[in-house]
């Protein structure tokens, strides 16, 4: 299964949450799911130290990486990171004023979420999340995983 995934380009996301022990978790499992409401889903892994938090929290961040944001990427996926805020630290960041979750500065997109519901898949939960607000940088490089690696790939921008 891992094999086959692989070779689905996806974009790169960091999920945060806030509060005083703050989390943030590179992921790429996540996708629009609705615009009226505005709804988007991530999925998480249950033994994830960010299931716990989405979960108490029952609210997320989501921070859509541009193609200078590899290094968040790759920190955020680093298990041997510092825990709670340090983990943030050097980043350029604001908490967001619905969920108190780190926004980074230089993200394509930011959008926070209030948890709506919550379903079973597998060794995975998928959160549904309705945004709450959403907003977006003239960046016009994203970061994609594909082939289990980082790739740039430039557009027109909207």
């Amino acid at each position: 299964m891992r094999d086959a995934m692989a070779r689905f380009g996806t974009g790169i996301t960091v999920l945060t949450t806030g509060g005083e022990n703050p989390h943030g978790m590179t992921a790429n499992a996540f996708s629009s799911v609705s615009l009226e409401p505005p709804m988007v889903l991530c999925c998480v892994a249950r033994t994830a130290e960010m299931h716990e938090a989405i979960v108490s929290s029952r609210c997320f961040a989501v921070n859509v990486l541009g193609g200078r944001q590899e290094r968040l990427a790759r920190h955020f996926a680093d298990r041997r990171r510092p825990r709670g805020p340090a983990q943030f630290e050097g980043i350029d960041r604001w908490p967001g004023k619905h969920t108190g979750a780190p926004l980074f500065a230089d993200s394509l997109a930011r959008l926070e979420c209030r948890l709506v519901e919550v379903h079973d898949g597998g060794d995975h939960s998928i959160f549904l999340g309705e945004v709450l607000e959403a907003d977006w940088s003239s960046e016009t490089e994203a970061l994609l995983f594909l082939g289990g690696g980082f790739h740039r790939l430039g557009w027109g921008g909207r």
